[in-house]
């Protein structure tokens, strides 16, 4: 009998000690496990929470498993799953991992996703994904509670008093409903057949809103000065109002000498078409008749050798003076020139006054003065000194132009 008191007594204290650093049954290892097979990494995850995940759950790759949970621990308010997989397994390095439960009332276990495009990178020993890449299904009992409060304080109560209402909205109405929706068809085709449009509207729209955005110091700005402004139209409203008068008097004045001077203005607009038509007719001749003026004496095409104050000139000239001697006309035919008949004009007889000027006696010099002699002399022909005829009249141009012939 003390043998079997001290064989329970034994077990006791071994169970006590086992349970002792437990909080639960959730929290003792489940038993077995998948088998490992090759190079196996060691792979962390974070969690907000693991439910009742204990070590040794499953580790899925597409629903198969391929490794299982070896430890998990708690840092901080975040759970953090260790996990050990075979390295065989290839997932990238931005993989996701979910908590998922085999049914609805199976055990949970760790679901290793890629991403939709493939991934980049290799997920490799010591890694950890991130609380950005983690979650979890919904619980059984999360979604028993939801369903419970939209039964009981929810809007299921509020069904057939919705319903009710569309009843009596409907009934006797079937012609108003049907031209309504045919309405509401029409419009909503129209929306889609413009969708390109409110899709760049809208896309405008933002463009707008983030120049906006961009100028807010500037907007704050000007609706900070904008009530100084208006009290400043405020203050000048009487000035404001004056002028907005003197305007509309000075319209009514405008208005009557428009309306006065009509014919007027018609007939200067007659008498300026000839004007117009002519100058439409001279065409291109008026633009270079002007090109000349503005080069005036020279036309255009001369302008190249002008440099400066200027100009290219090539001139042969031959200043012998005994050239400049005119020949004698001699057998020129005399062509008569008629002279016109000047009338005889009256002129009326005036008495002149008889005014005597006193003229001052000066000097003559008498010698030291060379006078210039009417023979000829070097330059004469044709430059020759004013010689008088018999009559008294001086021939000197003509001996220039005529040779000496009289």
């Amino acid at each position: 009998m003390t043998r079997r008191v001290r064989l329970l007594a034994a077990l006791a204290a071994v169970l006590a000690l086992l349970l002792s650093g437990c909080k639960g049954i959730y929290d003792l290892p489940l038993p077995g496990g998948p088998k490992a097979e090759g190079p196996q990494i060691t792979v962390q995850a974070e969690f907000t929470d693991v439910l009742d995940l204990v070590p040794r759950s499953s580790v899925k790759v597409d629903d198969v498993t391929v490794g299982e949970v070896t430890d998990i621990t708690l840092d901080g308010w975040t759970a953090r799953v260790t996990m050990r997989i075979p390295k065989s397994a290839g997932l990238p390095d931005d993989t996701r991992a979910e908590l998922k439960q085999t049914s609805l009332l199976g055990e949970k276990y760790i679901a290793l996703e890629r991403p939709t495009g493939g991934g980049t990178g290799r997920l490799d020993d010591g890694d950890l994904i991130p609380l950005a890449r983690t979650g979890r299904n919904p619980e059984v009992e999360e979604v028993l509670s939801a369903l419970s409060l939209l039964l009981n304080g929810g809007g299921v109560g509020q069904l057939k008093i919705i319903e009710t209402e569309l009843n009596n909205a409907l009934r006797g109405n079937h012609d108003d409903i049907t031209s309504l929706v045919t309405q509401l068809d029409t419009f909503v085709g129209g929306l889609d057949a413009q969708k390109a449009e409110i899709i760049r509207a809208i896309d405008g729209i933002d463009t707008l809103s983030a120049r906006l955005a961009a100028r807010d110091d500037q907007l704050a700005a000007v609706l900070k000065e904008t009530p100084q402004g208006l009290k400043v139209l405020a203050d000048q409203r009487r000035q404001l109002t004056a002028m907005l008068t003197a305007l509309s008097r000075l319209g009514a004045v405008g208005t009557k000498v428009i309306r006065a001077s009509r014919a007027d203005t018609l007939a200067d607009l007659a008498a300026l078409k000839p004007i117009l038509a002519q100058l439409n007719a001279a065409g291109d001749d008026l633009p270079q008749s002007l090109e000349l003026f503005l080069t005036y004496p020279f036309p255009d095409s001369s302008l190249a050798a002008i440099k400066g104050d200027y100009t290219n000139l090539h001139v042969t000239a031959d200043l012998d003076l005994s050239t400049l001697t005119l020949p004698t006309p001699t057998g020129a035919p005399t062509l008569p020139v008629p002279v016109p008949t000047l009338p005889t004009l009256p002129v009326p007889s005036l008495p002149l006054p008889t005014v005597t000027v006193p003229l001052p006696s000066l000097p003559l010099p008498t010698s030291g003065v060379p006078l210039p002699t009417t023979s000829g002399g070097p330059l004469c022909p044709p430059i020759c000194v004013a010689q008088a005829s018999a009559d008294g009249a001086d021939r000197s141009w003509t001996t220039l132009y005529t040779g000496g012939m009289s």
